[in-house]
Parts: structure tokens; C-alpha cells; sequence
């Protein structure tokens, strides 16, 4: 443990726990569903599609707005997807308030950082670039990083192994049904956010403790670490 801090590391989601990148994973999706003659999904609807990877987004926004695509019609419009997320990933994606001075307080204090995505890597990095938090993180695994992914607990664990730590020393923070139960097959404490993209309320997740804002994380993480 640090000397202030009752955990060696913490490993973060990324999208709906981090970074509000809703906006422009919505522009992205329009803009492959309207190449389809499809109508556009709002914001509002995005919120609750991601977690599971471009693939299943772009799945959910098929049937959404029609018929549900099959898997060549997902395969045909993944790198048109993801080419214009690329050009676009950063243009109103921000980080959540108070995310910042959690990263930047974290590692004053010697944590170990890492970042558990489903989000491709080709995607990942240059958004942790853009957004100028990457120097924060001692790990990033993405959706492809491995063979597995969340909800798979390797996935995790390999990241907390990467950040230099071991499980019974880290605490995981993210926004779905994926991070809690990747958290709870490690045997890692979670927080769940309730500001992400969850389809499920985030009290419904199965997370040890939620919080409602970033300013929450630090006494949370306190009583975590008494309960333990």
C-alpha cells in the first residue's frame, strides 16, 4: 500500500467510466448507418450501446433503426466505422469532471495505473494522446490486446499484472456489466460508476460500491479497503 492511499494500483475502463466518448462513437455510428439508408440513433441511445467493442455497437444501432445486420453486413461496416471514428475521436470527447485530478492525485502517490478497454487499441492509444492522459498509465490493454476481453477476468488480470501489481492490491473502476463481473471472476474490489453507459443502473451491476462523481472515488475507495 502507499502511504496515503489503501490500494498499490488501480486499473480504469475507459469509455463511460474515464472519458465521455458517447458523442463521438454517436457521429461514427450515424455515419455508417445512414451509408445504409438508415435513420441516425440519438446520443442518448449510444450511451446505453457501448461496453462490448465496435462490432456490438454497430450490431445494436442495426437493430435499432431496422432489421438486424448479419455478421458480413457488421464485418462490411466495421472499417468504415472505425476509420471515420479515427479521423473523429476526439472532437467532443472529454474527460468526466474530476477524472483529471483523480489520475494526476493517484500517481503523485505512487499508484500503479492501468486502463482495461474493449475498445481496440488502434483506437485507444491515440485518444489517451489526444486527450494528453496517456503519461498516466503504466498499462493499457485494449479489446484486441489479447485473446480474451471483458467480461473475461484474464483480461483484467493481465492488465494489473502489466501496471506491476497483483489483484489482492488493486481496485478496478468501471460503468458495466462487463468490468463487475471481469472484477468479481479476478476476485478484484469494484466501483461502478453511476455516470456511464450501462444499459443496467448502476446500483444493479454487482459492484461493491458506486459513485455518482469522481469527487466520491477517494472515500469510497477508503471504505472499500476497510471492508476488506
Amino acid at each position: 500500500m502507499t502511504a496515503d492511499f489503501p490500494f498499490e494500483t488501480v486499473i480504469f475502463d475507459l469509455d463511460g467510466t474515464l472519458v465521455d466518448t458517447a458523442p463521438d462513437l454517436t457521429h461514427a455510428l450515424n455515419h455508417v448507418l445512414v451509408q445504409e439508408g438508415r435513420s441516425p440513433v440519438a446520443l442518448e441511445d449510444v450511451r446505453h450501446m457501448v461496453g462490448y467493442g465496435a462490432r456490438a455497437l454497430i450490431r445494436n444501432g442495426l437493430e435499432k433503426t431496422g432489421a438486424p445486420g448479419s455478421d458480413e453486413d457488421i464485418e462490411r461496416l466495421l472499417e468504415d466505422y472505425l476509420n471515420y471514428y479515427a479521423r473523429h475521436m476526439a472532437e467532443d470527447s472529454r474527460l468526466f469532471d474530476g477524472a483529471g485530478p483523480v489520475l494526476a492525485a493517484l500517481k503523485e502517490r505512487d499508484v500503479r495505473l492501468g486502463i482495461c478497454t474493449n475498445k481496440m487499441e488502434r483506437m485507444t492509444f491515440p485518444l489517451l494522446a489526444a486527450l494528453d492522459i496517456m503519461h498516466f498509465f503504466d498499462a493499457v490493454l485494449g479489446g484486441d490486446s489479447l485473446a480474451v476481453r471483458k467480461p473475461n477476468p484474464a483480461h483484467l488480470t493481465a492488465t494489473i499484472e502489466r501496471a506491476g501489481g497483483i489483484p489482492d492490491r488493486t481496485l478496478f473502476v468501471g460503468d458495466s456489466e462487463a468490468d463487475v463481473a471481469a472484477a468479481r471472476a479476478a476476485n478484484v474490489p469494484v466501483i461502478a460508476v453511476s455516470f456511464g453507459y450501462s444499459a443496467l443502473k448502476a446500483e444493479d451491476l454487482g459492484a461493491d460500491l458506486v459513485i455518482h462523481a469522481f469527487d466520491d472515488f477517494w472515500a469510497a475507495a477508503e471504505e472499500l479497503a476497510a471492508q476488506a
